[in-house]
């Protein structure tokens, strides 16, 4: 096998192209795309940078027992390997993992010359569309358009049919800590718990309160909300010593954005530190969007 450079420039078909070569939905007898050829399951070999590392056994049973009775539907997408008789696997490997189980011989095959950054461009948006992910899976998928491939949030909205809060949302989760991303991954905690966790100080306490007395994502909610507001009480109570062109300046900030504004101005010297405390989600989208404006 000769191997191939991984190039890093960027894609000239784009996100929209390959995603038409990639219809991963369930397909119909209409809108099945028609395969190129067939090829002998030995001449097929995976892509060795495949982004998903787990296949789980009850679900390539599944689609073995269905592949045995109506066959593969869905053509798996492969590229040629340069001097040899073999072919790679761009889409379907587990389609090709499921037909083994099923012991067909050959499968049905659409040939694509996609290079090194484009099939991996292919195999991540075949993972998120997938209906099996857990969030995490699909928030580090997104990631990795945006990281990899430079792909904005707007451009991924659009190119995979998604909404946009739907992929911000999700890519919030990413900063969480790990053992809450691993609670949200196996399944104790759900995306809504997880998303009003997103801002907590200690987001690892609070998800096993949440976990241990089985809370619901209101409740969740409820428990963040106390918490913050206990956490605020003794700095509450002090006298402020601010002057009042200070307490000015955030009584016009906070009722300019609608959020709570504080400017802790430090004393003797020309800097400070100035908060902006949001509720939701959306308030904090909206000061992203003001923000972003005023850059602009």
């Amino acid at each position: 096998m000769i191997e191939r450079k991984m190039e890093r420039r960027g894609l000239g078909r784009g996100l929209s192209a390959l995603m038409a070569d990639i219809n991963v939905e369930t397909p119909t007898e209409s809108t099945s795309r028609r395969a190129d050829m067939t090829l002998p399951v030995e001449k097929i070999i995976p892509n060795p940078n495949q982004p998903r590392r787990e296949f789980a056994p009850e679900g390539l049973a599944d689609l073995a027992a269905s592949i045995r009775q109506k066959g593969v539907i869905q053509p798996l997408i492969v590229r040629p390997i340069d001097g040899t008789d073999t072919y790679e696997i761009v889409a379907g490997e587990r389609r090709w993992r499921a037909s083994q189980m099923a012991q067909l011989h050959d499968l049905p095959v659409v040939v694509r010359d996609f290079d090194d950054t484009e099939v991996l461009e292919v195999a991540i948006i075949e993972n998120i569309q997938r209906a099996d992910l857990n969030p995490i899976e699909e928030a580090m998928g997104f990631r990795q358009l945006m990281d990899r491939f430079g792909h904005t949030q707007e451009k991924l909205a659009e190119g995979l049919s998604k909404s946009r809060s739907h992929i911000a949302n999700l890519l919030r989760l990413l900063n969480l800590p790990a053992d809450v991303q691993e609670m949200l991954r196996d399944g104790p905690l759900s995306a809504g718990h997880a998303r009003s966790l997103v801002t907590c100080e200690d987001a690892s306490a609070l998800a096993r309160q949440v976990v241990e007395k089985g809370l619901s994502v209101r409740e969740t909610e409820k428990l963040v909300k106390g918490t913050a507001e206990r956490a605020a009480k003794p700095r509450l109570g002090k006298p402020s010593d601010k002057d009042a062109d200070t307490r000015a300046l955030e009584a016009d900030l906070s009722a300019h954005l609608k959020m709570t504004v504080q400017i802790d101005h430090l004393a003797g010297g020309e800097s400070g530190v100035l908060s902006i405390r949001y509720n939701t989600l959306e308030d904090l989208d909206n000061l992203c969007r003001v923000l972003s404006a005023t850059r602009a």
